[in-house]
């Protein structure tokens, strides 16, 4: 396989081979990769022989020289061969060494029974910790055919009765979705002009995305999600990234934002969902803890209106994030801490998908030490001349699920 790096044509249809096509991801993306540059990333796009293309994106070590490369969620199935995947993976690290780079992170999501982690491991690869939150994945296939009363039918009875509560107290969901067009009885409303109290006049769609106030209403939604991480103790990444990065996804298609609120107009939770691969995938969701009494199952409603529209969109796949936890990485049994959750997202008809998780191949072990270790040293005085590096480190907010 010949490696190299994409010229200016090719990065012009960058997602139609990173994020829609089988297996895509939305981290393998031109706009996850610009938005990872304005944080001090630096993204090299490469490309194979046969036109398919990879995201790299690399911190470069301070004082000595070198860099670590992130392959986020790469290299993306693309509907062939585990093993022909695996060869590109080796092909793209050898590259990356002539460049410079001295170890290589890889978390694609393929499923482990494919084969793939060993024939990764065979040429050198090693199972890390993961840099995503979860390893592995609960989903919900959704079969050519199938109806959403089939769907609907197929949910645990609670939450079939949180949802038709939902809806008899004259919940709304709005969704913020640059693919947005309004159909009748879609379940949707569009985003309100404004921040008021949506006007009885308001049109069906309202203005394009570039002129939606997103930055606010996606700095209102960081603050949902802070309460939400802190009452369930969980991280939440730096709210500028955060906002920047949802708002840029947002644009570019990638990204689906549901909001639920009251009859009078009151924000009770929402929820952000990726679009690509052919699949639905569930991100970020937080509610009003002090109107669950009031207003029962907000969530529940969230993720039902996420389902009915991938199932209308023609997508293969409801994805319910994962469940599992640094220090255990299985399926979680009664009596387990995530237990509750995975409970949770089984009762919507996911099933658990293992995945083939974190590898890591080092290439040169003392210069990415020596890299690791100046990324711990303190930030020199402004003005001298050097910086401290920083490793391979987690590059996306831990979702507050």
């Amino acid at each position: 396989m010949q490696v190299t790096e994409a010229t200016l044509s090719q990065l012009d249809d960058w997602d139609a081979h990173t994020v829609e096509t089988p297996g895509g991801n939305v981290y393998q993306s031109r706009t996850w990769a610009e938005q990872r540059a304005r944080i001090g990333w630096r993204p090299r796009f490469l490309t194979f022989d046969d036109g398919y293309r990879l995201l790299s994106l690399e911190r470069p070590w301070k004082l000595v020289g070198g860099a670590g490369a992130y392959l986020s969620r790469g290299p993306v199935a693309a509907g062939e061969p585990v093993a022909r995947t695996a060869a590109r993976l080796v092909a793209a690290a050898a590259y990356l060494a002539t460049q410079g780079v001295d170890v290589v992170a890889s978390d694609t999501e393929i499923e482990a029974a494919s084969g793939y982690p060993a024939l990764i491991e065979a040429a050198g690869f090693r199972p890390i910790e993961e840099v995503q939150p979860s390893r592995h994945r609960m989903a919900l296939a959704l079969e050519p055919g199938v109806s959403e009363t089939a769907l609907f039918d197929g949910c645990a009875s609670s939450v079939r009765q949180r949802v038709r509560h939902a809806e008899r107290s004259g919940l709304r969901a709005i969704r913020w979705d640059a693919r947005y067009t309004a159909e009748p009885g879609d379940s949707f409303e569009a985003p309100p002009m404004g921040e008021g109290p949506r006007r009885a006049d308001a049109p069906s769609h309202a203005e394009a995305p570039s002129t939606w106030p997103t930055t606010l209403v996606f700095d209102r939604f960081y603050d949902l999600l802070a309460t939400t991480a802190a009452r369930r103790g969980f991280d939440l990444g730096p709210r500028p990234a955060f906002v920047d990065w949802s708002c840029a996804a947002l644009e570019a298609g990638h990204l689906v934002y549901l909001e639920v609120r009251s009859p009078t107009d009151d924000l009770l939770g929402g929820a952000t969902f990726y679009r690509h691969g052919g699949r639905l995938t569930y991100s970020h969701s937080g509610d009003r803890a002090d109107l669950r009494h009031s207003y029962p199952g907000v969530i529940h409603f969230l993720l039902w209106r996420a389902i009915q529209l991938a199932l209308r969109e023609g997508l293969v796949e409801m994805d319910l994030a994962g469940v599992d936890v640094a220090g255990s990485r299985r399926e979680p049994v009664e009596g387990d801490d995530m237990y509750g959750l995975y409970a949770f997202k089984r009762s919507f008809g996911a099933g658990w998908r293992e995945l083939s998780g974190n590898h890591e191949l080092v290439v040169r072990p003392v210069r990415y030490a020596l890299g690791r270790l100046t990324g711990k040293l303190p930030l020199p005085a402004p003005g001298s001349r050097s910086s401290a590096g920083r490793s391979v480190d987690p590059d996306a907010p831990v979702a507050a699920r």
